[in-house]
């Protein structure tokens, strides 16, 4: 037996309250009994990070939930940066080529010129009065900063000899170590190619130091038999000469890599008895444009390894013929016409390789 009260609901159904007018009426008492203030924002999930300053709160327009415009970054906050993980069969370049600032520790030069990195690295600045550092998107005007007040006593005494200015090249990265291309060495930041092409009097642009190309000596190829192996008398000059002799002459320098026919040249311009510069002057592979300055271990760099001192005398003799002879450049197999040559890729060298302070270096923040 039913009662009358639910008879007269059966009976009269137009006199039910519609699911939008109920809609209509919750979402009017939530505006009247919310107005003005933030409804409540779920609390994150248990091990989150919370934060207030980021929560965005919600407000309601119309009885409608929208979320609130996000506040400001409070001031002097700074983003954590993520843990970097190492690994030890890793190649190390893809580490130290992608460093984009300097190891905030002490100024030291870690391990051997082609297996090391840099701490405390210095930048040389892209301009000075008499210098312009090239190629600056490379990131690679860096270097212990015993290299950085080498270059600008240099590039100071350069206009003394009648050279403009330096064109600096490829220094180290900012923490050294293992190059993404171009370099073996250049490593601990003792090292810098400065381009046998002086500074032009009309300043480079950033632009033009990626476009401008460096000026190579050589009269001809040197890879053919009985090659003229000078340099061009057309590029060469004494005033290139006396940059390369006044380079050596600091006692800083442990050596100077050019190619063989600028050693040779350096051994004809000189006709004083002071020949002991000529010693630090070391021939070796391409080096045509420009000469590479390798400077000692510096004091305090400790695990720094120095390279044997060059062997006694100038330089010029036999050994130097050695090298303008047909015997080091011309193959002895070479490729039969339409093969290309074999190219034999080295296997790049493991994090695991350098020395245990490179990981600090890596690390340190």
């Amino acid at each position: 037996m039913t009662t009358g009260k639910t008879s007269a609901w059966r009976k009269a159904p137009a006199n039910r309250t519609q699911p939008a007018a109920v809609l209509a009426i919750l979402a009017t008492f939530l505006f009247t009994a919310t107005a003005g203030a933030a409804v409540p924002v779920p609390a994150p999930k248990p091990g989150g990070v919370a934060d207030a300053a980021f929560t965005p709160s919600l407000r309601i327009v119309a009885g409608t939930p929208i979320p609130a415009k996000k506040r400001a970054v409070p001031e002097g906050y700074v983003a954590s940066r993520p843990k970097l993980v190492l690994y030890n069969d890793q190649p190390a370049k893809d580490y130290f080529g992608n460093t984009d600032g300097p190891a905030p520790l002490k100024a030291r030069a870690i391990g051997s010129y082609a297996k090391g990195c840099l701490a405390g690295g210095a930048s040389l600045p892209p301009d000075g009065p008499t210098w312009q550092a090239i190629r600056l998107s490379r990131n690679r005007n860096w270097g212990h900063p015993e290299l950085i007040d080498y270059l600008q006593d240099l590039a100071r005494d350069a206009p003394k000899v009648g050279w403009n200015g330096l064109l600096v090249g490829d220094l180290a990265q900012p923490r050294g170590g293992p190059m993404l291309s171009g370099h073996a060495s250049h490593q601990i930041g003792l090292d810098a190619d400065i381009w046998l092409r002086e500074m032009p009097k009309d300043r480079l642009s950033r632009e033009e130091r990626e476009e401008i190309s460096a000026i190579s000596m050589l009269i001809g190829p040197l890879d053919v038999k009985n090659a003229d192996r000078r340099v061009d008398p057309k590029k060469w000059t004494d005033t290139h000469a006396r940059l390369i002799r006044r380079a050596a002459s600091d006692k800083r320098v442990a050596r100077i890599f050019v190619n063989p026919t600028i050693k040779k040249a350096l051994c004809d311009f000189e006709k004083s008895r002071d020949r002991a510069w000529l010693r630090k002057i070391r021939p070796w592979w391409g080096h045509h444009y420009h000469f590479h300055v390798r400077l000692s271990c510096p004091a305090g760099s400790a695990g720094c390894k120095d390279q044997n001192p060059p062997p006694p005398g100038d330089g010029c003799g036999q050994h130097l013929t050695y090298w303008l002879s047909d015997e080091p450049w011309v193959p002895k197999n070479p490729p039969k016409k339409g093969e290309k040559p074999k190219v034999v890729k080295k296997r790049p060298m493991a994090l695991a390789a350098l020395p245990k302070d490179c990981r600090s270096v890596l690390t340190a923040n």
